[in-house]
């Protein structure tokens, strides 16, 4: 069992930066991959960014060069960095972990307006 606690939500201006953290309940050494995925309204969850145990990178289109995916071992915490943020980014966004089993994190609301 894997739980996931996400921080750093919130509302920010077009043009802006936040910044996502995933804290897992256990060493993420033990994971396979880790991200987020993002759920605007009436759409279906889409993966934003991903990251291997192995450290291979996976970004969405709409978001290369504005997101980065890093994570501390230290901390057992995966962090998603976001840039030059647009309207278009608004969603609730979902940390995941997968071992054998996929398991999501609660949400984290991410408001991109004026």
């Amino acid at each position: 069992q894997v739980q996931l606690v996400e921080s750093g939500g919130g509302l920010v201006q077009p043009g802006g930066s936040l910044r996502l953290s995933c804290a897992a309940s256990v060493s993420i050494f033990n994971i396979n991959t880790m991200g987020w995925y993002h759920q605007a309204p009436g759409k279906e969850r889409e993966l934003v960014a991903a990251i291997t145990s192995g450290g291979t990178i996976t970004y969405a289109d709409p978001v290369k060069g504005r997101f980065t995916i890093s994570r501390d071992h230290a901390k057992n915490t995966v962090y998603l960095q976001m840039n030059s943020l647009k309207p278009e980014d608004t969603a609730v966004y979902y940390c995941y972990a997968e071992t054998i089993y996929r398991y999501w994190g609660q949400g984290t609301q991410v408001t991109v307006s004026s």
